[in-house]
């Protein structure tokens, strides 16, 4: 597994990320039990892909399940081993991992957007669909162009700490579908502030371009759902869940 192309950004901003809320969070659990989870063996192998800090891999874990997350980030991870104890975590990037059939589910929660080619992309898709054990299930989320819309109209969010300080301006680009997020810095360090500047993008990808990723690398049964008109989940405008299976070998 190459660590050297790993998607390492987030340590950057590690004083800036704001991770979703422990509802948010509980609400996703809801859904996987509904897509996912009720078909599932008892303490069945999940795989959280793009785990952040982990706070996903703590739900599952609660409900009796093995689990194993994967991300780019050092930081969050150290966070991830602290706070769900009893899983494994591995320092990776989605695009490049390679494991051996393992899992009875994927997973991966507000994460694939960073992803900005399709090629990439169907890269990942190959990825899991080579870790998952015949007849798994694999459910994500992804950010549309419709969602991306709404920072048309964000311009600057921030925040002061006594040794922190931070912007983040939000740039939306509808040609390229692409969010740019620029964040600029300031840490005290050693009585001196010091600046630094991360920019981190997001792609919009069409709901044809992602069936036809997944069908292309052997995924079966992909279902599409927003998840605002579907699920009831407020907020969510523009946001997209798929849910697919990994094909029995004939």
């Amino acid at each position: 597994m190459s660590l050297e192309n790993r998607f390492s950004n987030y340590d950057a901003i590690e004083h800036a990320y704001r991770p979703f809320s422990k509802k948010a969070y509980e609400t996703y659990l809801t859904k996987l039990e509904e897509l996912i989870l009720q078909y599932l063996p008892k303490g069945a192998h999940i795989f959280d892909l793009c785990c952040g800090r982990g706070e996903l891999s703590q739900l599952l874990l609660k409900k009796g399940y093995q689990v194993t997350g994967l991300d780019g980030s050092e930081v969050m991870l150290r966070y991830a081993c602290d706070h769900a104890l009893g899983a494994e975590f591995i320092l990776g990037d989605a695009r490049y991992f390679e494991l051996s059939p393992t899992f009875h589910a994927v997973v991966s929660i507000g994460a694939l957007n960073f992803v900005t080619s399709i090629e990439e992309l169907k890269n990942v898709f190959h990825n899991v669909y080579t870790s998952l054990l015949e007849n798994g299930l694999f459910v994500f989320e992804l950010e549309s162009e419709e969602s991306f819309q709404s920072f048309l109209n964000i311009n600057y969010l921030g925040d002061v700490k006594d040794d922190f300080a931070y912007i983040e301006r939000l740039l939306y680009d509808p040609k390229e579908k692409l969010v740019r997020e620029n964040y600029t810095q300031f840490q005290l360090l050693d009585g001196a502030w010091e600046r630094s500047d991360v920019t981190l993008q997001r792609k919009a990808y069409s709901l044809t371009e992602v069936e036809v990723a997944l069908e292309s690398v052997g995924f079966t049964e992909v279902r599409i759902y927003d998840e605002e008109r579907d699920f009831g989940v407020d907020g969510t405008a523009g946001n997209t869940c798929f849910v697919c299976r990994k094909a029995l070998s004939i």
